[in-house]
């Protein structure tokens, strides 16, 4: 079977639409329709339900995913390999992490790791949304949650620490906050609930039943950058602002503690690239274990 019939498979199941897979893989419409009509030919089953909203898999759709996983890690592998012979590992590894992580350390230590590894290809992507493995969005995701369903691997990385800070110049014109009461005459900088894409970044919701006054922003970057400039006071991770000139960590007793988590799938640790990327990473926040937790 011809391995093209595949790649359009798994875009298709990934993407749930003709028009999108053919997007991602780079060909047009028809292209994608006659390979997957020439796979099904071939498996004698229908792999899709193919609905005015998009592409369902079927029964038989379903048993042939973690096949065609299997197929495309060991092309990958392969390729990898021709290209790189024994001298040199190369390839291209996607991480994606949520954005406060993704751009304040992630960017810089990733740099690191391609220095050392200049034959293969980083792409960070650093946003406040979820990220699917499965779906090959990310070869490495950083999670903040142990992912309870489907066939991935995760590994602990570092529990972090998250306090409530102002700017300075905040502080100076609206006065300190002595007490969780004290914050009914405050500004709260939170996130957007609709943008919240996991459980454990509800800890805005402690501060929120004393104010009112909301000023939301979509990603911890965002509302770093507010509570900077002074737009009002929120909760930040510990290793993006106790170093930060000009903020101030108020109610100390309010703390938070959260983990981060390396999720990959399981048989792409037989791609040479994404294998030294996750050992790097384990290893990075092993040794910066203090970076994250300040207070321990």
């Amino acid at each position: 079977m011809d391995w093209d019939h595949f790649r359009v498979f798994l875009a298709v199941a990934r993407d749930g639409q003709l028009s999108a897979a053919a997007r991602r893989l780079g060909v047009n419409h028809t292209t994608v329709a006659r390979r997957l009509d020439a796979l099904e030919a071939q498996l004698g089953a229908a792999l899709f339900e193919r609905r005015p909203t998009g592409c369902v898999l079927t029964e038989a759709g379903e048993r042939l995913i973690p096949l065609a996983e299997r197929i495309e890690i060991e092309m990958r592998a392969a390729a990898a390999a021709v290209s790189s012979g024994e001298a040199e590992i190369s390839g291209t590894v996607r991480v994606g992490a949520p954005d406060g992580l993704g751009n304040s350390f992630l960017a810089r230590e990733l740099g690191v790791f391609a220095e050392q590894y200049p034959g293969i290809t980083v792409e960070l992507v650093p946003l406040p949304v979820k990220f699917s493995v499965s779906r090959r969005e990310a070869d490495l995701v950083v999670e903040l949650s142990r992912p309870t369903t489907g066939r991935l691997v995760a590994t602990r990385l570092v529990d972090y620490t998250l306090g409530v800070y102002a700017a300075e110049g905040y502080l100076a014109n609206h006065g300190r906050p002595l007490g969780l009461d004290d914050l009914a005459g405050h500004r709260l900088v939170t996130g957007i609930d609709d943008y919240t894409f996991s459980s454990a970044l509800d800890y805005a919701a402690t501060l929120q039943a004393y104010s009112k006054r909301l000023y939301r922003c979509a990603g911890a970057t965002s509302q770093f950058e507010a509570i900077c400039a002074g737009a009002g006071i929120g909760v930040l991770h510990d290793f993006m602002a106790l170093d930060t000139a000009g903020l101030v960590r108020v109610l100390p007793e309010v703390s938070f503690s959260r983990t981060y988590w390396l999720v990959g799938h399981p048989g792409a640790t037989s791609i040479a690239a994404i294998a030294a990327c996750r050992r790097f990473l384990v290893e990075t926040f092993r040794r910066q274990r203090r970076h994250f937790q300040p207070a321990a």
